[in-house]
């Protein structure tokens, strides 16, 4: 099986998802999914999530490299590059993913500032005197 290519985005944050068939190992930036996310078993669950619902966590490998925001959204994107990756390397796998929503971009992003604002809508503090 040829390697897989897939991005996924979150806020500020892409990740670039090579997927190949294996054994399940994870290598994000250099390392695994252990070291990358430390502690946080809930970014952890959420990364695993598009494999455990196709049942490809002992199937396949995954190279990944994340870059821009922070570890949360850097994790979503990872999530979502991950669940590209695999409806292109079989398409049935769709069917189980779309009803999930892994599949839609979670476009929310930062507002952006406005002028005479402090930051996107909240207002300098008003002095009576």
């Amino acid at each position: 099986m040829a390697t897989i290519y897939a991005t996924g985005k979150r806020k500020s944050a892409i990740a670039k998802v090579w997927l190949t068939s294996g054994k399940g190992e994870m290598d994000i930036n250099g390392k695994t999914l252990d070291e990358w996310l430390g502690g946080h078993e809930t970014l952890k669950m959420k990364v695993r999530l598009p494999l455990e619902a196709t049942k490809q966590l002992e199937a396949v490998n995954i190279k990944a490299t994340t870059l821009g925001g922070g570890y949360s959204a850097q994790a979503d994107a990872l999530k979502h590059g991950i669940t590209k990756a695999l409806v292109s390397y079989e398409p049935s796998f769709r069917a189980i993913l779309k009803p999930m929503g892994l599949l839609t971009r979670d476009s929310r992003v930062v507002e952006r500032k406005k002028p005479g604002k402090r930051k996107a809508r909240r207002s300098p503090q008003f002095s009576k005197r």
